[in-house]
């Protein structure tokens, strides 16, 4: 069992608690939980403990649990291509693209476009998706899919179900675990949802080059626009499932916390251990040189010291694994310590330098806040 380090977790509160005090962030909210318990969830800002927030990318590991337990009842599985299931998706070169591909966003297809109105159809994103064409030839590359990849996910278990993803998902894996709905928030209960807001200015040339060796970055599909959009309550409703979450720092610590002892079996053992230690992806990212490391729908730390890049900061075991969402959420469970971490805010800063260094000073900070 572990041992909450009080002082540490004192450091971790002056640290949030300063991001928004003297900071650009307007509200920050964050939980740990440890060996199954909630420790602390604490909020800093114009929001509460009630107060949810979109999660943007931490949304992923979610739906992917539930491709955990369709892979373990034998619906789906890594090795075969997309068609097995969906056909009309292999047009335009696709055909190959297996599932495993999909999950480790090596693809080809990190800008697939699907957005409003069509994502609120399911027929419009079938033939959205079947349009899709590759960026490159599936498997030969690493490129973060923003969305694309998840909602291949999407169809694939509204298919192999008959229900809708969405549902699916409360009812296989947040229902059970007393956490709620978290994907498709209905427009009648979204009044305790933070509005999101763009804060602080853009690195210059200068910072970006002394960071990442490029005076401009490329531009992608995450961007100012398209993050507030999920200010919008049709988006919310949608249950964007690459990025379209909305929950607590507690909800989300206590489904790390179920990751990290399966309760009652929700997932298959072996299934969940590949997800938890098996690193399928090792191919570099694009911008950071740093390998991907991800396995079937998760990101894990790794013992090459380049933790910090993956959004796990510096003091997480080899052993951690999450996936933190854009502009400074932070989600990671750590096996090592029995912690679970969230941090979660609707201050999106901007600032492509400070913003990643931020994240991983805080998630640093609550690394240590245990001992094995």
């Amino acid at each position: 069992m572990g041992t909450i380090d009080q002082a540490a977790l004192d450091k971790l509160r002056a640290r949030i608690r300063q991001e928004v005090e003297q900071g650009p962030l307007l509200s920050c909210q964050f939980a740990l939980a440890l060996d199954g318990e909630l420790v602390t969830h604490e909020t800093y800002g114009d929001a509460t403990n009630d107060t949810r927030y979109v999660m943007f990318s931490a949304t992923k590991v979610f739906v992917a649990s539930v491709v955990w337990q369709l892979i373990a009842e034998g619906l789906l599985d890594p090795a075969e291509p997309v068609t097995t299931w969906f056909p009309e998706f292999g047009a335009n070169g696709k055909e190959r693209i297996t599932l495993e591909q999909v999950m480790l966003h090596t693809s080809g297809f990190p800008y697939g476009p699907l957005g409003p109105p069509r994502w609120a159809d399911r027929q419009l994103r079938r033939e959205a998706m079947a349009g899709w064409r590759l960026n490159w030839e599936p498997g030969t590359r690493y490129e973060y899919h923003p969305t694309s990849a998840h909602w291949v996910l999407a169809e694939l278990i509204d298919t192999v179900t008959g229900s809708d993803y969405r549902d699916e998902l409360e009812r296989r894996v947040t229902g059970p675990l007393g956490l709620g709905r978290i994907l498709g928030i209905p427009e009648d209960q979204q009044q305790d949802i933070a509005t999101l807001q763009v804060v602080g200015d853009n690195a210059t040339p200068d910072e970006l080059e002394a960071t990442f060796g490029l005076r401009e970055l490329p531009a992608g599909e995450v961007n100012d626009a398209v993050l507030t959009g999920f200010n919008d309550p049709a988006a919310r409703a949608v249950g964007v499932p690459g990025g379209g979450g909305v929950a607590r720092a507690d909800q989300i610590v206590r489904f790390y916390q179920a990751l990290l002892h399966n309760p009652d079996e929700l997932w298959d053992p072996k299934v969940l251990n590949d997800a938890k230690t098996n690193v399928r992806n090792h191919l570099p990212d694009p911008l950071t040189r740093t390998p991907a490391n991800r396995s079937l729908g998760m990101i894990l730390a790794g013992d090459d010291g380049r933790s910090n890049f993956r959004g796990m900061g510096r003091t997480l075991s080899p052993m951690a694994f999450g996936h933190n969402g854009a502009r400074g959420q932070i989600v990671w469970a750590d096996p090592a310590t029995g912690l679970s971490f969230a941090c979660l805010t609707n201050g999106l800063d901007r600032h492509e330098v400070r913003q990643p260094r931020r994240d991983s000073a805080i998630a640093s900070l609550a690394g240590v806040c245990a001992t094995a």
